[in-house]
């Protein structure tokens, strides 16, 4: 197995009497997208920040790119780039400018920091903006600007805190393919959102942070099972074959004006197959089956609506 990407225990942080974070456990693997969700001042950015070594930890440890936090943080700074929440763009000079700046800030040659500029302009698009001020940009342009900036490195992983924050939806969209295609060259990226449906989209794990602590982890299927409320919909048009699933299936929420009726289900694959199994063998005819689950603000709202996370909601996806 290869090694995780990012690796933390027990992490701490406190300011005065305030924790920001209280012992988070996180395992990011490599060539994957893991998102940290959490409502504003669950600690998202605190977590960046430490492990991106922009601060220290107040306790326990980290290894990242597998080097530890504490006592190698240039080796880590080596491997990682960092995207915030407001862009590192320098508005007075061009685009092309900004990104031989950062070649520079790498030690890169002339000749290769020049190579690497325009490589990196042409992928994001924005050669036809690459000698206009970057001020001129608009939001999308500064974003892709800013995280083109972040590749001038080479980091094996990318730490993006609210990347997408005031983007139009066109926007956002375009930085989610760019996001894709980043992961799709093996590096991996670490990401805090606000947007549920943009962890939903990217992530191949999420971890839900509320009160200085993970509330849950898992794949985005994973958490909205954790959530009472799906169902199986059944669709008839033929009255009696309505009639006869009603009576078969009494645990179903019935609808008699639009002949539906309604099962609990987690939605997985076994429980469908039970479904379908049970029409074929008594030759009841549904017209239209449809799944439905929760979504990723039903299990926000869940975990984060309280301090008191019910146990069986912390623990079912750990």
């Amino acid at each position: 197995m290869t090694k995780p990407a990012i690796a933390a225990n027990g992490l701490r942080k406190s300011y005065g009497e305030k924790t920001v974070l209280d012992g988070v456990d996180l395992t990011v693997p490599e060539g994957s997208v893991f998102s940290l969700l959490g409502p504003n001042g669950a600690g998202k950015t605190t977590t960046v920040q430490i492990l991106s070594t922009l601060i220290a930890p107040g306790g326990g440890q980290a290894r990242v790119a597998g080097h530890d936090l504490t006592d190698e943080p240039q080796a880590v700074r080596a491997a990682i780039g960092v995207t915030g929440q407001f862009s590192a763009v320098d508005g007075l000079i061009t685009g092309e400018e900004n990104m031989l700046l950062m070649a520079d800030l790498h030690h890169l040659s002339k000749r290769e920091g020049l190579r690497v500029a325009t490589e990196l302009l042409e992928r994001f698009d924005l050669v036809d903006a690459a000698k206009k001020p970057a001020a001129t940009y608009s939001g999308g342009m500064k974003r892709r600007l800013d995280i083109a900036m972040t590749l001038v490195g080479s980091p094996r992983i990318i730490f993006l805190d609210e990347p997408t924050t005031g983007l139009d939806p066109r926007s956002r969209h375009n930085m989610w393919q760019i996001i894709r295609e980043l992961v799709t060259g093996g590096v991996t990226v670490f990401l805090t959102t606000q947007y549920l449906e943009e962890a939903d989209q990217l992530a191949d794990r999420i971890a839900v942070l509320n009160n200085g602590k993970i509330a849950a982890e898992g794949t985005a299927q994973e958490l909205k099972r954790l959530i009472p409320g799906g169902h199986v919909r059944l669709r008839f048009t033929d009255p009696i074959a309505y009639q006869s699933a009603a009576l078969a299936l009494r645990d179903g929420t019935q609808d008699d004006e639009t002949l539906t009726l309604q099962i609990p289900s987690d939605g997985s694959q076994r429980e469908l197959r039970s479904i379908l199994d049970w029409l074929d063998s008594t030759g009841i005819e549904a017209d239209e089956l449809t799944v439905h689950t929760p979504d990723l603000d039903d299990v926000f709202f869940a975990l984060t609506g309280s301090a008191d996370v019910p146990a069986q909601l912390k623990e079912a996806v750990r």
